[in-house]
């Protein structure tokens, strides 16, 4: 899923080979209100609507191995409106459990287990940083024990080629299989990257609230979630455009990190990733403002001019290019892109 303003794309590789895009928007809350557009506060709603499209996609990418698996099968409409609203009250209940479960077993049991070293550790500051570490520790043996998962390491494999192709073009490159192939799976803008920078800023913001009873602990840990989530996505922001030293050096675990949560694709996904990227983003216009002495102008003006006179129709050929930036081009795996 590749996502360009409030445009956003999804691909997907159908049982039969073929590759079917869905194109729509998708206005948040972040667009409604000014006030949660404020830097600090955006992350946090931004985040929400990040998970919700998010578990849409999943779903409306399942629904095509369900077809699958009822092909043949004849329902009526009504059958039909009936399952989809049974479909959407169930996912809306997964997420809401997934969002507990997540809050139950990264922020509050490492406080628990922490809780057990106070009689060896009496200093505030040490139970703090131990209580980071088991957050930290529990977090990659969750990633990496899912990783194990035949299904999920598909995904962790379509996550690597939506990196991939992003990476491609912010380095100057045509959208093609082989320069896609080449270009790297680590991105900075990773929702991998949010997830660790959540866990450490949360165990740097937990040191100065101190509290003596393990639920009062608890509480402030929920309590305190939105906070940290503002601070961790306004880093992220700042990652993404910033190559400073600095900068680099605090991304890089999350950079090591999405060893766990990308893969390398074969090309058959990379396909599927350049078609999510061309349904809602100009690469061609971007490479030809930012890179204009690259070597692959003539070649892509000739494939530029066959695709748009094929795929584009005459309002959306007209549409501006000044101001798109890659950054917007994909947000299925970026947290808030």
């Amino acid at each position: 899923m590749m996502k360009n303003g409030e445009k956003y794309a999804v691909a997907v590789r159908r049982p039969d080979g073929e590759i079917e895009i869905k194109k729509d928007s998708y206005r948040g809350i972040t667009t409604k209100c000014a006030l949660f557009r404020v830097p600090f506060i955006r992350g946090i709603f931004s985040f929400i609507e990040s998970l919700s499209l998010g578990m849409n996609i999943l779903n409306y990418s399942a629904s095509f191995y369900e077809e699958e698996e009822e092909k043949g099968a004849q329902i009526s409409e009504e059958e039909a409106a009936r399952q989809k609203k049974k479909e959407d009250l169930v996912m809306g209940v997964t997420m809401i459990f997934a969002v507990v479960l997540a809050v139950g077993i990264f922020m509050l049991l490492p406080t628990w287990i922490a809780g057990f070293f106070r009689r060896w550790i009496s200093g505030y500051l040490g139970i703090a940083v131990l209580e980071g570490v088991i957050r930290i520790a529990i977090f990659i043996g969750y990633v990496a024990g899912i990783s194990l998962m035949k299904d999920i390491r598909r995904v962790f494999m379509y996550h690597g080629a939506e990196h991939k192709c992003i990476n491609c073009i912010e380095h100057g490159l045509p959208l093609t299989v082989e320069n896609v192939r080449r270009s790297s799976k680590e991105h900075k803008r990773c929702g991998t990257s949010f997830l660790l920078f959540v866990i450490v800023i949360s165990t740097v913001v937990v040191m100065f609230v101190r509290t003596d009873t393990v639920w009062l602990r608890m509480v402030s840990r929920i309590l305190l979630l939105p906070v940290v989530t503002g601070i961790s996505y306004e880093f992220l922001k700042l990652a993404g455009r910033s190559d400073s030293r600095l900068v680099n050096a605090l991304s890089r675990p999350g950079l090591l990190l999405q060893g766990l949560t990308t893969r390398e694709p074969d090309d058959d996904m990379i396909e599927v990733g350049i078609a999510s990227v061309e349904a809602v983003f100009d690469w061609r216009a971007y490479l030809r403002e930012n890179f204009p002495e690259s070597s692959w102008s003539e070649e892509a003006a000739s494939d530029r001019q066959e695709t748009e006179t094929a795929s584009m129709t005459a309002a959306e050929a007209q549409e501006p290019v000044s101001g798109q930036t890659v950054e917007n081009a994909a947000s299925a795996c970026v947290c808030g892109e």
